[in-house]
């Protein structure tokens, strides 16, 4: 989808331009600098898919601001569509790249191996959900508990495990603004990647769902989605979410399969069944977590994945077209 660019003239939204982008890219967060700094500071870099969308808005970004070229590049977190356009983004502008700590070994050994890329010039992602992610490295990280620095803010760097257990938020306390990632959204918040891995993540969940509460914020800016202010009441939102899936893991079990599916297609466009049934097969988050939530009374991995396909569609959220689905 276009960009839809959020401004304001005065605080909180002074010197920032939010940059609200869909599903299958984050949003971006274009921190314009104080006097003294260096450049802009870019959070988050959308999907690989829309590089060139990216570069593009955070150009035109600059130019209306009439500053420098981008000083740097932050990661809120390490998925696909938050971190996709690093690649581009570095080589447009040289600017150096933080990400959190926790994964910051791997992904120095994953950008030093260079894994194979296909014919459209991307790789697959190395954390099992089978999504293009180009090739990256960074320069340093975002550790919790140390400020950041930018546009004549301190933004204060809070873990914000859960969706992810290596992702970070950033709050800037003075003007009560937080950047939540997929921690907290207007109507909920990211797949819980951990319990569809096997591993614990609602209580993470519900922790930061408590430090949010806890702090003094006056507007979030999501991931996706427009920036809000009732955080009051996305927090209630989200904690009756979180609640239906403690009580019922296999519910958000087969939200998060129809969530992966469903991105997917979004990266494809279209596709024959068959072929994105053998892609999701083959992809390890998916086929685990059949293995740890198997349906009663369904025979394979395959025959549930094909029944969410089913439901998908008869949602409105793709369309078949005999062999072939497509996104809507």
């Amino acid at each position: 989808m276009p960009a839809a660019i959020h401004t304001r003239a005065s605080d909180p939204f002074d010197g920032l331009t939010v940059l609200e982008r869909g599903w299958l890219s984050s949003n971006n967060l274009l921190i314009h600098p104080a006097r003294g700094e260096a450049g802009a500071l870019l959070v988050d870099a959308s999907h690989a898919n829309h590089a060139a969308q990216t570069l593009a808005l955070v150009r035109q970004a600059l130019a209306a601001a009439g500053e420098a070229p981008l000083a740097g590049i932050v990661n809120t977190h390490l998925h696909s569509d938050h971190c996709g356009g690093n690649a581009t983004l570095q080589a447009a502008f040289g600017a150096p790249l933080r990400i959190p700590p926790g994964q910051a070994e791997t992904v120095r050994a994953w950008f030093d191996s260079r894994p194979p890329v296909g014919a459209d010039g991307v790789g697959r992602s190395w954390d099992g959900t089978g999504q293009r992610l180009m090739p990256f490295c960074h320069d340093g990280v975002l550790t919790p508990g140390e400020p950041l620095v930018a546009g004549g803010r301190e933004w204060q760097v809070l873990p914000a495990p859960g969706h992810d257990p290596d992702s970070v938020m950033l709050f800037d306390a003075a003007s009560g603004v937080l950047v939540s990632a997929d921690a907290l959204w207007e109507h909920g918040f990211g797949v819980v990647f951990p319990e569809i891995e096997g591993e614990p993540g609602f209580d993470d969940v519900g922790a930061v769902l408590d430090q949010i509460a806890a702090l003094p914020v006056r507007w979030v800016l999501p991931g996706h989605g427009a920036p809000f202010s009732d955080v009051a009441g996305a927090l209630g939102r989200a904690r009756s979410r979180l609640a239906g899936f403690q009580a019922d893991p296999s519910r958000h079990a087969r939200h998060a399969m129809k969530v992966l599916l469903k991105y997917h297609l979004m990266e494809e466009r279209s596709q024959p069944v068959e072929a994105l049934l053998d892609w999701a097969e083959d992809t390890p988050l998916l086929r685990g977590a059949w293995a740890l939530n198997p349906p009663r009374g369904v025979p394979s991995a395959r025959a549930w994945l094909r029944a969410l396909l089913e439901e998908l569609a008869a949602a409105g959220a793709l369309r078949a077209d005999g062999d072939t689905v497509h996104d809507c």
